[in-house]
């Protein structure tokens, strides 16, 4: 079956719901779901059931930077910041002198197992596959009640929505080695430099100015508040990639900062943004699955077993261990953190950039890759729960940790009410209350301005002399609000 305009609507929509209700299942019985949307497409392929003939790897890259676009926003939107900021500084020394040590172990392990293969093309086989999946941990991370102790959770996560840029960057480098082998090794220093530099300034410069162009523009419709961070994140990714930057790296600072600021309609922005990059790692396995060929593997399985033990059990435990040195952390830690290094979708889709190159090797580097991201995720995945009870890093208590969109969406009751009086002279007189910076538990409930109440909403001004209704679950919510607004609280 060939893929026409007539068909691929019913043929798409058909794969996405078997997956949705296949993989409800599946996760009953423990299976990752992302196996199982990758499975769907190679059934629906060339050697499956449906025979769809799907072999071009331009449209295959296009869909993943597109799905990739939105699993990295989505990622950093649910990022809390105050749980990451005690670790950045292991989240980037891992997503950076991680991946490095990585791509640089494996590449050196592939080029003593696979005589044909130069030390560029191992090194580029090695970056392709140096970075944890965002797609793989987000989901399985955030569908497994595993309440991780010690900051481990944000410290994964963290990791995993940074450190695609770094593997992106070593690919492409590796890739220019590879089809220009005259060229040195230290020729890639500046392109590392560049990207990673731009794309991090651009990622904090387009937050700020989304923050602003989200807040201030009054578009009237709820729905449409989506649809606009939706243009301004394609636009930060193709900015920051048009002035040589790395637009993976700019949209995922972007989504944290976005994520950790005040804006209008902010849960509507989180639910539809949690849904599309559900949608859009579906449609990024299923299309990977359809490109694949599964009895082109099998000539591979046994070398892209050897490689997937090496990189599980030796290159990432040896660059976790290696990178954290400068840090104080128990073993069981740095264990757990070792064996969550899962590989998914991002691997295949950096895979394809040979292919589309037209590198001799491509198909094979191709093949080994789509085979160690398959097991990774299967045996990695599978086993998430089971290590960290081994290594002891669960907490007694069992409390999972809550990302941002489980706290704006929890209905625990706000039994506290205070008001507050805005003298005339305060600062957020003729500001909007989103721009005063309330934290996420104290909202505005009502306003009273002279002889009438007010039902506030996004646009609401306040003015002098008004007395503004604050709800809250915790006393800890009304100081910042008195700190925000630098008014005396009246007895209610």
């Amino acid at each position: 079956m060939i893929l026409t305009s007539e068909n691929i609507l019913l043929i798409g929509s058909i794969l996405l719901f078997a997956s949705i209700m296949l993989g409800k299942r599946a996760y009953q019985y423990g299976v990752p779901v992302l196996i199982l949307f990758l499975s769907i497409g190679m059934l629906a392929g060339q050697d499956g059931l449906l025979k769809i003939q799907f072999n071009d790897p331009n449209i295959a890259q296009f869909i993943g930077v597109i799905s990739l676009n939105f699993i990295l926003f989505s990622g950093g939107l649910d990022t809390n910041w105050p749980s990451v900021k005690p670790i950045w500084k292991q989240g980037v020394v891992l997503s950076t002198l991680g991946v490095l040590l990585t791509a640089i172990t494996l590449g050196l392990f592939i080029n003593f197992l696979i005589e044909d293969f130069t030390l560029y093309e191992s090194l580029l086989l090695g970056s392709i596959v140096s970075s944890t999946d965002a797609a793989a941990v987000f989901s399985i991370l955030r569908s497994k009640s595993i309440a991780l102790r010690e900051n481990l959770r944000p410290t994964l996560e963290f990791e995993s929505g940074s450190n695609d840029p770094m593997a992106y960057v070593l690919t492409i480098s590796f890739l220019t080695l590879v089809t220009h082998p005259d060229q040195g090794i230290l020729s890639i220093i500046p392109l590392f430099l560049t990207q990673m530099v731009i794309g991090g300034i651009a990622g904090f410069a387009f937050g700020k100015l989304s923050k602003l162009i989200i807040n201030r523009i009054e578009i009237g419709l709820e729905g449409l508040y989506p649809v606009l961070v939706i243009a301004l994140m394609f636009i930060t990714f193709s900015a920051t990639d048009f002035i040589g930057g790395n637009g993976f790296l700019a949209i995922y600072i972007c989504g944290i900062f976005l994520g950790n600021s005040n804006l209008v309609y902010k849960k509507t922005i989180l639910q539809v943004f949690d849904g599309i990059a559900w949608l859009m790692q579906i449609v990024l396995f299923l299309t990977l699955g359809l490109l694949v060929t599964p009895s082109n593997l099998i000539p591979y399985l046994g070398v892209g077993l050897i490689i997937s033990v090496f990189l599980i059990l030796v290159a990432r435990p040896l660059s976790v261990f290696l990178s954290l040195i400068p840090f104080k952390m128990r073993i069981q830690r740095r264990f757990y953190i070792s064996w969550v290094g899962l590989r998914g979708a991002v691997p295949i889709v950096f895979a394809t950039y040979p292919l589309i190159a037209g590198v001799e090797k491509a198909p094979i580097i191709f093949n080994i890759v789509f085979f160690i991201s398959v097991t990774s995720v299967l045996f990695q995945g599978t086993t998430i729960g089971v290590f960290a009870k081994w290594l002891r890093v669960v907490k007694e208590d069992g409390v999972k940790e809550i990302n941002e969109l489980d706290r704006l969406m929890a209905n625990s009751p706000k039994s506290i009410m205070q008001e507050f009086f805005v003298e005339n002279h305060r600062e957020c007189i003729g500001k909007k209350a989103v721009e005063i910076g309330f934290p996420e538990d104290a909202i505005i409930t009502m306003i009273k301005r002279k002889d009438s109440y007010i039902n506030p909403d996004i646009h609401t001004i306040i003015e002098p002399y008004d007395v503004i209704v604050v709800l809250s679950d915790n006393l800890e919510g009304f100081d910042e609000v008195k700190e925000r607004m630098k008014s005396n609280v009246i007895n209610y």
